[in-house]
């Protein structure tokens, strides 16, 4: 155990197990999710409506009125893009929050088809007008599940399709505080019902990717949790896109279309595929 805190993990080492899917875990990310003003899980609900208002305009529903939503959570996006029109086809892979997207879909009489699938290895039977990842998770990955994923993304995709995709900037990179400390939880918390104590250790690992990693003790059981991250440019970005085969239509300081400047924490890049 010693050894685990005081050994760097190596690079874009994965937690073990789907802890997304944990019945604790899951049930905590589903209600990060729903919170209309946290911006853990999802954006706050006002910056969702201006986001869905925008991609209304630059990828129209009858223009592309097919709409694959990858990383759907339960459906906040993919309601609002029913509403507007769009075909829309949610795929996330956490149980809990399709199962609440399904019932939420049904309750409202919404037309919305959901996959509970994992985006890098997902296999739908038909092609898209448009394709969907909000909220950063591209950057969540390793370099070749980047690529792994552009490829599934590019095969899903009509010719002429439209990609929007957001990732976190430089400039979250620089403001990143690395950082060690630690939590005793009585109650429990986020990642555990159990009592617990909490150790949290940010590290920079070279100069785009951070890693926050915490270590939850229990009477029990150690467990540890890896979230990666990586940063980009809009450079960098761009290569990335065209050796997957896209051309890059736009970039963006936000899903809602604010312009980029250096300072913007995120980035967004609007695709197409030419074919």
């Amino acid at each position: 155990m010693i050894e685990t805190l005081l050994n760097k993990p190596t690079l874009y080492q994965q937690t073990k197990g789907a802890f997304w899917d944990d019945r604790h875990i899951s049930k905590q990310m589903l209600q990060a999710h729903l919170d209309p003003e946290f911006e853990g899980a999802s954006r706050k609900a006002g910056f969702i409506d201006e986001s869905v208002r925008w991609i209304n305009t630059v990828i129209p529903p009858k223009a592309y009125p097919m709409v694959l939503d990858i990383g759907c959570g339960p459906g906040i996006y993919a309601e609002k893009f029913s509403r507007l029109g769009y075909e829309v086809t949610g795929l996330d892979f956490s149980k809990r929050s399709i199962a609440y997207a399904k019932k939420s879909a049904e309750d409202q009489q919404l037309p919305i088809t959901y996959h509970y699938a994992d985006y890098l290895t997902m296999d739908l039977d038909k092609q898209y007008d448009s394709i969907t990842m909000i909220y950063c998770d591209f950057g969540a990955l390793s370099a070749s599940d980047r690529k792994r994923l552009l490829g599934n993304i590019y095969q899903h995709l009509k010719p002429m399709g439209k990609v929007l995709l957001d990732v976190f900037s430089m400039a979250s990179y620089q403001s990143f505080e690395e950082k060690r400390v630690w939590d005793t939880c009585p109650d429990g918390g986020f990642w555990t019902e159990e009592p617990h104590v909490a150790l949290q250790y940010n590290t920079k690992y070279n100069e785009r990717i951070t890693l926050e990693q915490t270590t939850i003790l229990t009477d029990h059981e150690n467990k540890n949790y890896y979230l990666w991250m990586t940063y980009f440019t809009k450079e960098t970005l761009q290569k990335e896109m065209e050796a997957a085969g896209f051309v890059v239509s736009g970039f963006y300081g936000d899903v809602k279309g604010s312009p980029y400047d250096e300072n913007s924490p995120t980035l967004a890049v609007v695709l197409e595929k030419k074919e």
